[in-house]
């Protein structure tokens, strides 16, 4: 594993909102949800590898979601699981007001 994966009980909901404030890292969140876990490549589109490098770490950071090294790349999970266990519902409430 990447390192930051903050535990569980330490996932803040300040630090959720704050990593979901940004609407490229809200739609990183939805195709998440919708496919499951997908390579970093995938989820890039037109965006610099840096920029991105730094919309992974503030989701990560935050406890949205899992990055883990996969040959040259990463793959990304939601954290679903441990979202709906610090903060019931929110996510489920966040992703039907997006569609």
């Amino acid at each position: 594993m990447i390192a930051n994966h903050p535990e569980t009980e330490q996932i803040r909901l300040d630090h959720v909102l704050l990593a979901l404030g940004n609407p490229l890292r809200l739609e990183i969140v939805q195709i998440l949800a919708r496919e499951g876990e997908q390579a970093c490549g995938l989820l890039r589109k037109d965006v610099a590898k840096s920029t991105m490098t730094h919309h992974w770490r503030v989701l990560r950071d935050s406890g949205v979601i899992w990055q883990r090294p996969q040959g040259r790349e990463n793959l990304i999970s939601l954290r679903r699981e441990d979202l709906d266990t610090r903060f019931p519902g929110l996510l489920d409430t966040l992703l039907r007001v997006m569609d």
